[in-house]
């Protein structure tokens, strides 16, 4: 079957009124589908009442990653105004996209309030779509510049969000954030409340963290390369020793395992396929594929044709997830970052 093809079976066409343009609040009063794949019924709910539908002794794993405020508005040495997206650093130079055209040997000043800085980058060379930045200031100091200058990366979906710049750093960021270099949030996450963390606690549900630095890749178009090398984009990903044996001794007790989110459940994946507790991952999880350490899982609604998608196809079938999607549709559940969530059980 052709690459295009493979695309379409993934494929659905959303209202455009169904993208959420700004998170539930509270938190927990976002809408909550549960399907349970052994029986195939599904309930609908909202998020205040998950412990309702958790099975007895569920452990819940959460990407603890922290998004920054990635995105910087810049004036070019012509005069001209730019957006860049910090990437992370390469060789001592900052990684980055533009949305304009940066000539290698001029100058961008961070602008701020509309004025500028007095900071400036140095673009010195272009590689495909990134550039590669060097600072007038000590990089070190670039957390320091992102959190006073850098605006929140919502997603290109999110068009018209109400939110303003301090509120969108408060609810595109789990309330148990730690550290990191994200680009995204772990959007599953946003649904959990300090409250409702409290509450399952109290009803016998253990949590547990690893870490995900959420990249670029994760809105990008899935390409032909990545399906047929079975690998997506890079991440850096962690679990401590001591959670992962927690976690396998979990599993020989057949305690379930849910991962909170798509991403916790790559870095799960990835430490029961690799061993490796650190690193880099390229973990493509599609159909046909037997997880390893997660049983369920605590999700968003994805993009059409996405590798998120097929993730989650992977764990209750394609035909099955569409249908699941197009009841959601139909019950008017509020789609992607900061919409609505489904809980998938064994």
């Amino acid at each position: 079957m052709k690459f295009k093809d493979i695309l379409e079976q993934y494929n659905y066409e959303l209202p455009g009124e169904l993208i959420a343009q700004a998170p539930a609040m509270p938190r927990e009063s976002a809408r909550l589908l549960v399907y349970t794949i052994s029986t195939g019924r599904m309930a609908f709910d909202i998020f205040k009442n998950l412990g309702k539908y958790l099975p007895k002794n569920s452990v819940l794993v959460f990407n603890q990653t922290k998004v920054m405020p990635a995105r910087l508005q810049v004036q070019k040495t012509t005069g001209g105004k730019a957006e860049i997206l910090y990437l992370g650093q390469e060789t001592g130079l900052i990684k980055a996209l533009s949305n304009r055209l940066l000539l290698p040997g001029t100058s961008a000043s961070i602008l701020q309030r509309g004025k500028t800085s007095g900071r400036t980058f140095k673009v010195v060379r272009k590689s495909g779509q990134f550039y590669f930045l060097k600072p007038n200031f000590p990089i070190k100091e670039l957390p320091v510049m992102l959190q006073k200058f850098g605006l929140t990366p919502l997603p290109p979906y999110i068009k018209n969000s109400p939110l303003s710049e301090k509120q969108k750093r408060v609810q595109y960021q789990s309330v148990f954030a730690k550290a990191g270099e994200s680009v995204a949030a772990p959007t599953a996450s946003l649904h959990f409340s300090k409250n409702l963390i409290t509450r399952l606690k109290k009803q016998g549900f253990k949590k547990k963290f690893a870490s995900l630095n959420v990249g670029l890749g994760t809105f990008a178009p899935l390409a032909e390369k990545n399906y047929s090398s079975g690998k997506l984009h890079t991440e850096t990903y962690e679990i401590k020793a001591e959670i992962l044996r927690e976690l396998k001794n979990a599993k020989k007790h057949k305690y379930p395992i849910i991962a909170v989110g798509t991403t916790a459940a790559r870095t799960l994946e990835t430490v029961a396929k690799t061993g490796r507790l650190k690193g880099q991952t390229s973990i493509f999880i599609k159909p046909p594929y037997r997880f390893r350490l997660m049983d369920g899982l605590i999700t968003n609604f994805h993009v059409p044709k996405s590798s998120l998608m097929m993730l989650v196809a992977s764990l209750v079938g394609r035909e099955k997830l569409l249908k699941l999607y197009e009841t959601a549709m139909k019950k008017r559940f509020r789609f992607f970052s900061f919409g609505d969530g489904m809980l998938i059980l064994p």
